[in-house]
Order: structure tokens, then C-alpha cells, then sequence
């Protein structure tokens, strides 16, 4: 019978597959582990280093316990055709999505000799409907206004005899969202077996791939999308006996995103405007000729923008200053009561079409602004206990201004304790960043996520840095959260030391686009000079491009937010130098982030060192780690922050990065 150590031993299969294979004593310890807590049914957290292979670590094992009945040595071998276990695989970024199916799996599938299948599940409207898109073609004149939305249209025509899975994925270009959204699968327009195109339905044949698929990889936002969906009886995934996240840092605030609420003036337009537009006389009720239903829409757009307004209005005199409304019925809602006299109006004038696929447009449309209408009626009667209510505003290029009523639960805890932690037999998650401080305690990481019991586990990388990397603390920077413009000002002459000390070569991080435009604007001169090519991610180009220039390019050097502090993988030579310009502090007023600091110190806790001090500390390992990808990578952190040397929470910092003794140096 295959065991672990089997697949990943010194002896193993990979190695016989594998030139110059290194044997990971880590991995091997993870990947007992992950075995032993599937076959107990317990949940597991494990921080695996860099360097560790950690998706080997919990594949191997999943396979395994996935394909326990395949004990191909004895063909008549009784548990042949025993219940097998379903596993759900999550990932944070589609980077890590790429690397387990193009390139892990198929070699685990090409060297344990059982069969599985393995399926990536994507969201539903990322599939083509066959139905609606002939629909689109049918009534394209009704529908669109441009040119170049009739002849899209028309290439989705051609390619959907091409495709092979009818996925967006599949397409060479991104479709414009006013084409697409007229031939999407959607939940709301779907007629399933009635459909007459049922049978070579994209979507459903994805489904029928996955109802079959041992081993199911999904993203952090269609899982928690699908638990929304399970605390409201319904469900996306099918149910699984093993759950396994990786890049399990994330976790928190995506599940926060999914489980609130949001509605904006762009949907609530968008729906009522796909119904009647009355500046381009395009619309569903124009191609059907509803004259009466027509004017209702209209009638309902001058509420929507009284309404929204309404609200712009209570977010400039009365909300606090971060947006936040913190009473019930802040303004009056005509909105929700009109949506859903509209949404009966729209499905009587549906009534009297003879086709089942004609009435089913009508049917969705009348669904929607039903979910709007009770979306708006929960936020303005602050319906939904434990969470923080807010107003965001944002300038568009054209016409008025984008106004979003949103809320979201301050503690994910009990929600994820109840319908994941209680219901999934075995949940295992991991990533390089889950402990922090002294004794590297993972307490801040469970107690967010609500996960009372688990096995722990903390593997070291095999990296050694100590040797591979050089951690600098600039010393005498002015204190950013003091003097603000001091520290800007001494911040472009570091950058550039540091810089120019790699000869590019160098991650620039940021925590604000505001200071990184700044450092941009007042350094692009002298990196032209110096023929150091700049990326900047305020120039507003994908990252994934940003990357694979930065790769390609030699001396370069990227600035970046957020979204570069992890889960950015650049081993070699490219990458030599990652400056942290500041400790990664979120911003206090933040609305979710300020509910949960005003929690925290209600029941009595400490907001900054239970909260904002450990959540920095993840984010700071997180930006260390961009540096060394591979044993054979070195290079330098700089971290320009002094609060790191000056403040009595800068040894916390420093003990929760990988061990590397850092060198001081004056900022003059």
C-alpha cells in the first residue's frame, strides 16, 4: 500500500523522476502530518517556510486519501469501491492555481499509479450560455449602441464552435462587461434541463467534470462565496470530506469581503438600464415593445438617483468620517418598495409570451431587482447583526459619481466556525505566514479565523538565510507617523542608496499609492539616467505584466502596494534587493478594521497589540519573503521604517522574520 513517504522519500518516485532532486526533510514532515489528520479527521495548521514545497506536502497526501480505494496491486482487494473522499483545494492567487494544475499535479498524476481527476472550478459566469448568447444575436439591435459591441459579439459567435470549455479563460482577449454580461451563464437566467441547449451547456458540463473530480481547486473567493450561499440554503460546491487552504493568511478579510453586503447606484442602474435605456432607446422591454413597463423604469431610475444621492449626501454631513453610518434608517428608502412593485410589473408583463426562453429574461431580471430591493431594505435597517455599515464614494470618469452602500461582519469567526470548522471533517491550512513574535504563537491567526481546536505545526525553511540574505535597518530616518513630510522627503534619497547599491534589481514597497506616486514622480529622472528601467504599479499596468517585465528586463526595479507583498514569486538574479519603506500598519479608520479595534477594546483587550501590532508583523514576513525564492538566491532587506529599532514593539517585528542578523546602518 503507498505511503508518503513513498511519493517523497529519498527513494521515493519523485526522486527516480527527478534530476538532481533535494530530499526536504520539512516537506516530508508536513506531508506525514497532513496524512495523519485526514485519516483522524482533525484540522491542521501548518507555517511551512519558504522553500519548504508545501504543495507537495498536502497533494501527496490528499491524493492518497483521495484515492484510497484505487489499491491497484490486488485488483479483487475488498475496499475496491469504497467511499472515496472529495477534497477541496483553495488557493489566495491564480499564480499558485497555474503552478498546482500545469505543472504539480500532472507530474504527482504521472507517478502514483492510481487514478484520479483533478478539476479547476471556476466561478459561473466565467462560461458562455449557448442559449443566451443566440438570445443576444436575436435582439442584438435592442441591446447594443457601438459598433465594436455587434462585432464582439459575433467573435463570441465564432469562438463558442471553437472552445473547448466555453470558459472566458479560453478566450485571447478580455470581452467588454456590456457583451459578456448578455451571454454569460447566470444563476438567475438559467433554465437547466428545460434549456433547450442543456445537453452542450459549457457550465454544466464543467459540472458534470466536477460532481466526478476526486480533488476540486477552487480560489479563497469562490469558496467563501459558496458559504454565503450555504447559510442561505444554497450551495456552488459540492460537499467535501477534506478541505485544504493554502495561503490560509488571506482568509480573514476575503471571507469578510464575501459575507456582507453591497449595493451600488452602477448595479442598480446597470439592471434598470438593461431593461430601458431611455437615452439610447436600447433595452429588453424595447425589443418586446412594453411601452408601460418602459415608463416604470424610468420612473424607477429618478428614485435611484434620489435615493443615491440621499446617501452622497449623509456621507458628507452625517456619516463619520471614514463612512461609517452607525444608525438604522440614516435616510428615507423609497428605492426597495419601487424595485419590487417594478420586479411584479416586469413579471406580468412577462405572462402572456408564449416561449419558456423568452419569458426566462424577464424572470432574471425580475429576480435581481428583487435581491437588489432586499439588499438595500437589510443595509438601511442595519439588518445583519455583528457588522459595520458603510458609505463609499468614488468620482467616475463620466456622469455622477459611483455611490456604494456596503457592510460586512467584524468578526468572521463564528460564521466560519459553524459552517466550515463543525461541518468539514478535516480542514487544513497553511502558508509560509501564520505565527508571529517570540515564541511564534499562531494564536492571532486561529482566534481570528474562529478555529478553536487544531494540530499545530511550524516548519522552518531550508533556506539558510542567515547567509542568503543581508537584513538592513536604516537608522535616523525621520518617524513617518510624526513627521510625515520629514520622512518622505529623506525617503527618495534612500531609495535611490539602495537601489543603486543592486544596480536595480529591486522590489520597492509601499503602503500607500499616494507616497509611491510621489516617490515615482521625484525618481524617474534619475533612473533614467542611471538606465534603470521603472516599473511603477500607479501606472496602472496589470501585475501580471508588471512581472514578467520586471523578469525580462535586466535592472529594473518595480514599485509596489499591497497586492506585491505577496504571493509574487521572482527567484533568480531579477530580484537582488526588497526595500520596505514602512512597517505595513493598516490605516486605523479603515471601517471594518476600525469595528474590529473598538471590539477588541470593549471586551477588554489591547487593539494594537491583539490586532494591528501581529497583522503587520504577517504582512512585514510576507514582504521579507519576496526576496529568497530558492537556495540558490541572495540578496539584501532594507527596511526604511526607524520604528523598527526606536519603538518597544520593533524586537516583535524583527523576531517574527526568518532568522538574520541585521546589520545597522545612518540614513546620513
Amino acid at each position: 500500500m503507498l505511503a508518503v513517504d513513498d511519493i517523497l522519500g529519498p527513494e521515493g518516485r519523485i526522486a527516480a523522476r527527478l534530476e538532481n532532486y533535494e530530499q526536504r526533510p520539512e516537506q516530508q514532515e508536513m506531508a506525514l502530518a497532513v496524512e495523519e489528520a485526514i485519516r483522524a479527521k482533525k484540522h491542521l495548521v501548518v507555517e511551512a517556510g519558504t522553500g519548504v514545497g508545501k504543495s507537495f506536502g498536502y497533494l501527496v497526501p490528499a491524493i492518497l486519501a483521495a484515492t484510497e480505494d484505487e489499491l491497484s496491486e490486488d485488483p479483487t482487494n475488498e475496499k475496491k469501491g469504497a467511499s472515496t473522499q472529495r477534497i477541496i483545494i483553495s488557493t489566495h492567487t491564480i499564480s499558485l492555481q497555474e503552478q498546482l494544475l500545469g505543472k504539480d499535479i500532472p507530474l504527482l498524476n504521472s507517478i502514483i499509479p492510481r487514478e484520479f481527476t483533478t478539476v479547476l472550478v471556476k466561478g459561473r459566469r466565467n462560461y458562455l450560455s449557448l442559449r443566451r448568447l443566440q438570445t443576444a444575436r436575436n435582439r442584438a439591435v435592442s441591446l447594443f449602441h457601438e459598433p465594436g459591441e455587434f462585432e464582439q459579439l459575433e467573435q463570441l459567435h465564432r469562438w463558442s464552435g471553437q472552445t473547448s470549455d466555453g470558459s472566458r479563460s479560453d478566450l485571447d482577449y478580455m470581452p467588454q462587461a456590456i457583451v459578456w454580461d448578455e451571454v454569460a451563464s447566470d444563476s438567475g437566467n438559467c433554465m437547466g434541463r428545460n434549456c433547450p441547449r442543456y445537453k452542450d451547456c459549457f457550465y454544466y458540463q464543467s459540472r458534470r467534470r466536477m460532481d466526478h473530480a476526486r480533488i476540486l481547486v477552487v480560489n479563497h473567493a469562490l469558496f467563501f462565496s459558496d458559504l454565503a450561499l450555504r447559510r442561505a440554503g444554497a450551495s456552488l460546491l459540492p460537499e467535501a470530506d477534506v478541505v485544504i487552504f493554502d495561503e490560509a493568511h488571506t482568509m480573514e478579510e476575503v471571507a469578510s469581503s464575501h459575507l456582507g453586503l453591497s449595493a451600488s447606484s452602477g448595479q442598480v442602474q446597470y439592471v434598470l438600464q438593461k431593461l430601458f435605456n431611455d437615452r439610447t432607446n436600447k433595452g429588453l422591454l424595447v425589443h418586446y415593445k412594453m411601452r408601460s413597463a418602459q415608463v416604470a423604469v424610468a420612473e424607477c431610475l429618478i428614485t435611484m438617483e434620489n435615493f443615491f444621492q440621499d446617501a452622497s449626501n449623509y456621507l458628507k454631513c452625517h456619516a463619520r468620517q471614514n463612512g461609517r453610518v452607525d444608525q438604522a434608517q440614516p435616510f428615507a428608502n423609497p428605492l426597495s418598495p419601487q424595485l419590487i412593485a417594478l420586479s411584479q410589473k416586469i413579471r406580468q408583463a412577462a405572462a402572456p409570451l408564449e416561449k419558456d426562453t423568452q419569458r426566462q429574461d424577464f424572470v432574471s431580471a425580475a429576480d435581481r431587482l428583487l435581491a437588489l430591493a432586499g439588499e438595500i431594505d437589510q443595509w438601511c435597517g442595519q439588518k445583519v447583526d455583528g457588522s459595520v455599515y458603510w458609505i463609499e464614494e468614488k468620482q467616475m470618469r463620466r456622469g455622477l459619481p459611483r455611490v456604494t452602500l456596503a457592510a460586512a461582519p467584524v468578526d468572521v469567526g463564528p460564521a466560519l466556525r459553524s459552517e466550515l470548522f463543525d461541518r468539514v471533517p478535516s480542514v487544513i491550512l497553511t502558508s509560509a505566514t501564520l505565527a508571529v513574535g517570540q515564541n511564534h504563537s499562531f494564536n492571532f491567526f486561529t482566534s481570528r479565523i474562529g478555529l478553536v481546536k487544531a494540530e499545530m505545526l511550524r516548519l522552518g525553511s531550508p533556506f539558510n538565510y542567515a547567509r542568503q540574505a543581508e537584513l538592513i535597518l536604516v537608522q535616523g530616518m525621520p518617524d513617518p507617523s510624526t513627521d510625515r513630510e520629514a520622512y518622505e522627503d529623506k525617503l527618495v534619497p534612500m531609495i535611490r542608496r539602495y537601489v543603486d547599491r543592486t544596480d536595480g534589481h529591486a522590489f520597492v514597497l509601499f503602503t500607500s499609492y499616494a507616497s509611491m506616486r510621489r516617490a515615482a514622480t521625484a525618481l524617474s529622472d534619475w533612473f533614467r539616467e542611471r538606465g534603470l528601467g521603472l516599473l511603477s504599479q500607479a501606472d496602472g499596468m496589470p501585475r501580471t505584466q508588471m512581472l514578467q517585465r520586471f523578469r525580462d528586463e535586466p535592472n529594473s526595479v518595480l514599485f509596489g502596494t499591497d497586492s506585491f507583498w505577496q504571493g509574487v514569486d521572482v527567484p533568480g538574479n531579477a530580484l537582488q534587493n526588497v526595500i520596505i519603506t514602512k512597517l505595513p500598519f493598516r490605516v486605523p479608520t479603515e471601517p471594518v478594521l476600525a469595528a474590529r479595534l473598538e471590539t477588541i477594546r470593549a471586551q477588554g483587550g489591547n487593539p494594537f497589540g491583539d490586532y494591528q501590532l501581529p497583522e503587520a508583523a504577517l504582512k512585514l514576513k510576507q514582504g521579507f519573503g519576496r526576496l529568497i525564492r530558492s537556495a540558490k538566491d541572495s540578496g539584501i532587506v532594507v527596511i526604511l521604517d526607524p520604528r523598527i529599532s526606536t519603538k518597544n514593539y520593533g524586537p516583535f517585528f524583527l523576531q517574527s522574520l526568518p532568522d538574520c542578523e541585521p546589520n545597522f546602518e545612518p540614513a546620513d
